[in-house]
């Protein structure tokens, strides 16, 4: 379950907003997974619900994750 999980949190953030015409780097996704999971685990399997959580969150997000968020346009 814990792999699905953690698939699940890597495809949400592929579909990060548009800003950039290719899906998130591996680094990039890893950057954003335990944030993803502490604040918006609620929205896994639901990328356009995940984002809006992210970006929601961008305050709380680890520094690394809300660089990631804000070159995606949130």
């Amino acid at each position: 379950m814990k792999i699905s999980v953690i698939a699940a949190l890597l495809l949400a953030t592929a579909t990060l907003p548009a800003a950039a015409q290719s899906g998130p780097t591996l680094q990039e996704q890893m950057a954003c997974r335990g944030d993803a999971s502490k604040f918006c685990a609620e929205h896994v399997g639901k990328p356009p619900q995940m984002n809006a959580c992210l970006r929601e969150n961008k305050t709380k997000l680890s520094d690394a994750c809300r660089k990631v968020v804000e070159s995606r346009g949130g």
